[in-house]
C-alpha cells in the first residue's frame, strides 16, 4: 500500500455520507485516509455539493490532514484509488416508490430488497455496477471494492458469477445490528470477545450460535427471542412483529428481521396493504427524512453527523464499511459478516455461489469462518430457493430479456402467480424504461 491511502465513494451525495467519513475520521489512528472522493451523477449534483461542504467542516473540526473531493467524473476519481466504496441508488428514491407501489398495487409485497420490487433494483443496478468494476479494472486494479448497494446478495452473485473481478465485498448492516441487539442483551463490554456463527444469504441470515470468551451463550438469547421478551429487530425499514414461540423453537436459531417476509407473508402484506391505502409506501417515509435531513446539512455551523440520520433505515452501514476497510489495510483478520464465495467451504450448498456469514477478513479479502463449514439443513431449501431467484435475477439484468425477468419472479416466493408475474414484469420494465438501458429492444417490443 502507498503512504497515500485513496479512498473513493461513489454514491458520495447520499445521506450516509457524513457517518462514513465519521467512521473514518473515528479511525484516523490507524486508517490514515488522505484524500476521500465523493462521486455521484448529474441528478445528484445538489446533493453531492451540500454533502461535501459538510465533509469539508467535519475533517476540519478533526483536524486531520485529509482531503475531501467531489466530482462527476468517475474516472477521474477511480485512478489510483486504494478502495472504491458503492452505495448508489440508480433511479434515486423515485424509483424506489416504482419498486415498493407497483406490486402493491397488484396485492403484493413491495419492497426494495425482495420480491419484484428487489428485482428491479437489482436490474437497475447490476448493469452500473459492472461499469465501474471496468473502470475499476483499468484505472486501479488493485483497489478492494465494498459494496453496500442494495439488494446486497444479487449484486455480489452477480459480480463473481459474471466478472473475473475478485476484489468484491458485499456489506450489510443487518448482522451488524444484530450483533449490537446481543451485545446489549448480554451486557457485554468491549474488553468481552464476542463471535457469532451467521449462515444464510443476504437479508436472509440465520445466527446458530453467539460465543463470549469462548463460552456459548446461545440458548439464554433463543429463549429470550422465543418468549417475546427481547425482538431481535435492528432496523427502522421493517415493521417490527415478533417471530412465534414455536417457529424460533423448533428453528433453534435466531432469523434476521427479513425474514418476516417469508415467515410472516400474509401479515406483512397486510401491514403494507393498509399503508399502501392510506397513500403510504416506505420510500416517502424516506424521502421526508432525506429532506429534513439535507436541510440540517445546509447549515454552516453542523460539522458534525447529526443524530437524525439515524432514522434512516441503513444506520451502521457505514461503521460496517469502515471496519472492513480497516481490516483489509491492517491485516487484522478480524471476524466480519460480508457477502462473497465461499469457494466450496460449506459442505451441503454448490461450491459457486456467493452467500453472507462469519468471515475473517485481512490482506487477502474474506475468508469463511474455519467453524461454519455446513448450513443449517433446516433452513437449507428456503436458502435455495432465494439463491436460485438472485442467479436468475443477475442473468436478467445481463440479458435485457423480458423472459429472463419473468422466470425470476416466478421463482420468488412472495409472487405465487405467473400470470401476474407476467403483469408485473412488463409494468414494471415500462415504468423503470429510463434506467433499464439493456432493456431497449424489449421496452420497443412492448410498446408496440
Amino acid at each position: 500500500m502507498s503512504q497515500k491511502l485513496k479512498v473513493v465513494t461513489i454514491g458520495g451525495g447520499s445521506s450516509y455520507t457524513p457517518e462514513l467519513l465519521e467512521g473514518f475520521l473515528k479511525r484516523y489512528h490507524e486508517l490514515p485516509v488522505s484524500e476521500l472522493w465523493l462521486v455521484d451523477v448529474e441528478g445528484g449534483k445538489e446533493k453531492l455539493d451540500i454533502i461535501h461542504a459538510l465533509c469539508e467542516r467535519m475533517v476540519e473540526k478533526a483536524g486531520v490532514p485529509m482531503k475531501v473531493f467531489k466530482t462527476l467524473d468517475r474516472r477521474e476519481a477511480l485512478r489510483d484509488a486504494d478502495f472504491v466504496t458503492t452505495q448508489l441508488r440508480v433511479g434515486q428514491l423515485k424509483a424506489r416508490e416504482k419498486d415498493e407501489r407497483i406490486p402493491l398495487s397488484h396485492g403484493y409485497l413491495g419492497q426494495e430488497t425482495n420480491g419484484a420490487g428487489g428485482l428491479f433494483k437489482g436490474l437497475r443496478t447490476i448493469p452500473v455496477i459492472f461499469d465501474i468494476i471496468k473502470d475499476v479494472q483499468e484505472l486501479c486494479p488493485n483497489a478492494w471494492v465494498i459494496n453496500f448497494t442494495n439488494p446486497a446478495g444479487m449484486v455480489t452473485e452477480a459480480v463473481y458469477r459474471h466478472t473475473n473481478f475478485k476484489r468484491f465485498i458485499g456489506v450489510c448492516n443487518i448482522p451488524i445490528g444484530m450483533k449490537m441487539f446481543i451485545t446489549d442483551v448480554l451486557n457485554l463490554s468491549e474488553k468481552d470477545d464476542l463471535s457469532i456463527d451467521l449462515f444464510g444469504l443476504n437479508h436472509m441470515v440465520f445466527i446458530r450460535d453467539v460465543l463470549v470468551n469462548g463460552k456459548s451463550r446461545f440458548a439464554e438469547l433463543i429463549d429470550g427471542v422465543a418468549s417475546g421478551t427481547l425482538t431481535a429487530n435492528s432496523v427502522k425499514n421493517i415493521f417490527d412483529l415478533p417471530f412465534s414461540e414455536g417457529l424460533i423453537r423448533s428453528l433453534n436459531l435466531i432469523p434476521c428481521s427479513y425474514l418476516l417476509y417469508y415467515f410472516k407473508t400474509k401479515e406483512m402484506l397486510a401491514i403494507e396493504m393498509g399503508e399502501y391505502y392510506k397513500g403510504g409506501a416506505r420510500a416517502q417515509v424516506v424521502q421526508k427524512v432525506e429532506k429534513q435531513l439535507f436541510e440540517l446539512y445546509k447549515n454552516p455551523d453542523l460539522n458534525v453527523k447529526p443524530k437524525e440520520l439515524e432514522q434512516r433505515g441503513g444506520a451502521y452501514y457505514s461503521d460496517a464499511a469502515c471496519e472492513v476497510i480497516n481490516a483489509i489495510y491492517n491485516d487484522k483478520q478480524a471476524e466480519h459478516y460480508v457477502n462473497f464465495p465461499h469457494n466450496g467451504h460449506v459442505d451441503n450448498i454448490p461450491a459457486d455461489w456467493a452467500v453472507e456469514m462469519t468471515a475473517i477478513l485481512g490482506r487477502d479479502g474474506a475468508k469463511p469462518h474455519p467453524r461454519l463449514t455446513h448450513f443449517d439443513d433446516k433452513v437449507l431449501g428456503l436458502i435455495h430457493t432465494i439463491k436460485a431467484f438472485e442467479i436468475q435475477a443477475s442473468h436478467a439484468a445481463l440479458s435485457g430479456n423480458i423472459n429472463d425477468v419473468e422466470l425470476a419472479m416466478n421463482l420468488s416466493p412472495l409472487i405465487g402467480s405467473d400470470k401476474d408475474a407476467e403483469i408485473l414484469a412488463r409494468e414494471m420494465i415500462l415504468a423503470h424504461e429510463e434506467w433499464l438501458p439493456n432493456f431497449a429492444a424489449t421496452v420497443e417490443k412492448l410498446k408496440k
